[in-house]
């Protein structure tokens, strides 16, 4: 229902404080599901009063009942417990104050809460927060390390002694706060998120010494959960409960069983450290040597080689097969020399025994024309023709005379 109103014309406080309890009164009978924080049952008084908190947020209500209504529940529920209450809401005007009066009460048991816990797990494992390609790696050695664990726990005192024997230069940055009840998770969360955004913190370890599945409830609250998931931080979850892990199990990078456990994990032992390094050394002396050692074998074995031992002896004996394939080579090329000079003379023989001046010399002449031709028959000259004669000497002129 819309108020008009205006600086002129304003509503006093108790008007609103009267109109919210009208609104309120229109809302009818709720269930609401929460955990005991304040429980007064005064001896005599008929009503009994209860504060409900939400153990995910920091909010808490009054509850009032009627004594017989807390009796049908009184000895399975008490401090700290989980209860669903069917109640009507109602709005105390005079003082502004909203709380709960209740019709029924009932405890929440221990296989229901797993039942809601499996739902929950499922549907944020169906988003992917438990997904193991978003689990970040662990540095080797966290110079800062962060730890969320209660006041004075042994969790505390076992993280701390075990990393600080392994590792002494080790460093911790210590959150102490409630690990069980309605503040956990609130304080838990604040915690984590601070240590997340400080400098210098390598990883984070959320640590508790185990409980109930009641004690451990807050370690699986969907908050919590989505806080861890979104650490840029690498976070690791120690809350030692090896039957049942709570959700936060699932969503840290890595998990350790007890918090001395999760020490191990985040700190390396430095003498395990020293040991490797001179296991490693040995290991490197070795290979060396054995390579040493293998090289001057084969250097050994190249130079028991006789080309090594006496390098010109392949020179002389390629020297002297060149001298023979010289030498070879000298008398082919001589004997070809030889048999083309005499086929050359033999040649020149026959073309001197064939040749024309040869036959000039035994006395026989040759008569050319004036143009060239010689005169093989008589009738080829004329009487008065002047012809040449060519004989093995010389030549000379002749005239025909018949």
């Amino acid at each position: 229902m819309a108020v008009n109103t205006s600086a002129e014309a304003p509503l006093p406080v108790g008007e609103v404080s009267r109109l919210i309890g009208r609104w309120i009164d229109r809302l009818g009978a709720v269930w609401v599901e929460g955990q005991i924080t304040q429980l007064s049952r005064r001896p005599g008084a008929g009503v009994v009063f209860l504060t409900l908190r939400d153990p995910s947020h920091d909010i808490s209500v009054g509850v009032t009942c009627y004594r017989q209504v807390f009796d049908a529940v009184a000895d399975v529920v008490s401090e700290g417990a989980r209860v669903v209450v069917h109640c009507k809401p109602e709005w105390y005007a005079p003082r502004g104050q909203l709380s709960l009066r209740a019709a029924e009460i009932r405890p929440v048991g221990v296989g229901e809460l797993l039942a809601r816990l499996e739902q929950l797990k499922k549907s944020l494992t169906r988003e992917g927060l438990f997904a193991p390609e978003r689990k970040k790696p662990l540095p080797f050695l966290p110079h800062l390390i962060g730890l969320v664990c209660g006041r004075a726990s042994a969790a505390e005192r076992d993280v701390l002694e075990n990393a600080r024997h392994r590792w002494p230069a080790v460093r911790f940055e210590v959150r102490n706060v409630p690990v069980q009840g309605v503040h956990a998770v609130p304080q838990v969360v604040q915690a984590v998120k601070e240590l997340d955004a400080t400098d210098g913190v390598d990883v984070i370890i959320v640590a508790r010494g185990g409980g109930s599945v009641e004690d451990l409830l807050p370690f699986s609250d969907e908050q919590l959960v989505r806080a861890v998931a979104a650490c840029r931080t690498p976070v690791v979850s120690a809350i030692g409960h090896e039957p049942d892990n709570p959700l936060l199990d699932h969503v840290a990078d890595l998990r350790a069983s007890t918090p001395t456990d999760a020490a191990k994990k985040v700190v390396p032992d430095v003498g395990e450290e020293f040991e490797r390094v001179r296991m490693l050394s040995d290991r490197a002396r070795r290979c060396v040597r054995a390579l040493l050692d293998r090289e001057e074998r084969g250097l050994a074995h190249a130079l028991a080689r006789p080309s090594i031992q006496d390098p010109h002896r392949m020179i002389d004996v390629r020297a002297g097969e060149v001298t023979a394939l010289l030498e070879r080579g000298r008398r082919s090329l001589r004997h070809q020399l030889d048999r083309a000079d005499s086929e050359l003379t033999h040649t020149h023989a026959r073309v001197v025994a064939l040749s024309p001046a040869a036959t000039l010399k035994r006395g026989y002449a040759v008569l050319q024309r004036a143009d060239g031709h010689a005169v093989r028959a008589p009738d080829e000259v004329e009487a008065g023709e002047v012809l040449r004669a060519r004989v093995s000497e010389g030549e000379f002129t002749v005239t025909v005379d018949a």
